[in-house]
């Protein structure tokens, strides 16, 4: 089992109603990650946001209209991935994950993805840049980049052409980063029929849009949709980097799109923060079909799982108290994030997810872990979930690797 740490520098207000400022949270970010560095995790992954939380909620359609303060402050991975590597010896950066239809779309993406690798080539060691990337989970994100329907198919056809974008935003990626020189003309086209829609009358409502919108003598049997990304030919610079410091991670659970990135570049999956096991265990399963080859074998390191740590092994506390007193703050803290995304997640699929949490003092956590996750699994631990104290987080990230950590690897040997 390895353990990774997951950063969110979430600026919105705690349990006790206490929100830092800007710089006290970049200042906290720093610490907590230097001193993950020096406890020996693997990875650190920070989350990345676009654009202000709180603004979009004067919006015509808010995305998360009950979100206070901002979901998080990374606002550009490179350049605090690059001070991140500066500050730091051994551990790994990772993004969770970068949206690559925001912030200038793919194209730009795969030059900066590149430039990072090649600054990072030019240090010591081998360190690699492990770069999550997505659609993004909120659409206020991209839509200022133009990621909006621009007729009424497009408008009719949203919910399945957003993902079917991100589809073609992939392959730019994956073909630019792998050294490729291409044209629009080279990707995909976006073609839609009735087996991309969940019902008939979606489909039939793109079909007849499709009709009205080019003036067709008929109804369409499939829909060809004009290409988001139009370009002439074109390769990134740097183009001899060190692609071997670079790993990819997909943050879709779409088994199409997983399958259909591992065709250009080996392009592993992350785990969303709710995900039911028949799902991952679904995805191991395809994964090890579909991956691809210059990645070697599938391994189940290659998914990494996000897991919530309320861990209390605060001093003066016996281990009934502690384990109180970490309920107590799981309880105040997802509270707080319930109320925040209130509106914005399925109450049937939370009930049907996992918990994604585990609590107590080292004895609990480490076997609710064991109970939960397989051997090999990475893990992504969050230890600064609705918590800016910054002193208590680095706290409970050494009592994971001191106490928690130890009692896991004693009981699977």
């Amino acid at each position: 089992m390895e353990f990774d740490v997951f950063l969110s520098i979430s600026q919105t207000p705690d349990s006790s109603g206490h929100m830092p400022d800007e710089q006290t949270m970049l200042r906290n970010y720093f610490n907590q990650v230097e001193a993950a560095d020096e406890l020996g995790y693997g990875i650190a992954w920070i989350a990345q946001a676009h654009l202000s939380t709180e603004t979009q909620k004067t919006n015509n359609s808010p995305v998360v209209p009950h979100f206070p303060g901002e979901i998080g402050l990374c606002t550009d991975f490179f350049q605090l991935a690059g001070a991140t590597f500066a500050k730091t010896n051994n551990i790994e950066i990772g993004s969770a994950v970068l949206s690559i239809l925001a912030n200038g779309g793919p194209i730009t993406t795969a030059e900066r993805i590149g430039n990072l690798c090649q600054l990072l080539g030019l240090q010591d060691g081998e360190r690699k840049v492990h770069i999550g990337f997505s659609a993004g989970r909120f659409e206020f994100m991209a839509r200022p980049y133009g990621i909006v329907p621009r007729n009424s198919v497009e408008h009719a056809a949203w919910p399945v052409l957003r993902s079917r974008i991100f589809r073609e935003a992939t392959e730019i990626l994956l073909r630019l980063l792998r050294g490729d020189s291409i044209s629009s003309d080279d990707i995909e086209a976006t073609i839609l029929s009735k087996d991309d829609f969940r019902t008939e009358e979606d489909w039939k409502n793109v079909q007849h849009a499709a009709k009205n919108e080019y003036n067709l003598p008929t109804i369409p049997d499939k829909v060809t949709i004009a290409r988001r990304y139009a370009f002439e030919n074109l390769k990134i610079i740097p183009q001899h980097w060190p692609r071997e410091r670079l790993n990819l991670i997909l943050g879709s659970h779409d088994a199409d799109t997983q399958i259909f990135a591992n065709q250009y570049m080996p392009v592993q999956v992350f785990n969303l923060s709710i995900t039911p096991p028949e799902i991952i265990d679904a995805t191991h399963e395809r994964m090890a079909e579909n991956y691809h080859p210059d990645g070697g074998p599938w391994e189940r390191r290659m998914m990494p799982r996000t897991l919530m740590v309320f861990l209390n092994e605060e001093e003066g506390l016996s281990p009934e108290q502690q384990s109180d007193a970490a309920k107590r703050e799981a309880r105040d803290a997802l509270q707080s994030y319930w109320s925040a995304l209130d509106g914005t997640i399925d109450p049937e699929k939370v009930n049907r997810a996992t918990d994604n949490a585990v609590i107590g003092n080292a004895e609990e956590v480490a076997n609710q872990i064991l109970e939960r996750f397989d051997a090999d699994d990475r893990i992504m631990c969050w230890f600064d979930f609705f918590n800016h104290d910054s002193e208590r987080v680095i706290r409970n990230m050494t009592a994971f690797m001191e106490k928690v950590k130890p009692r896991i690897e004693e009981k699977l040997a």
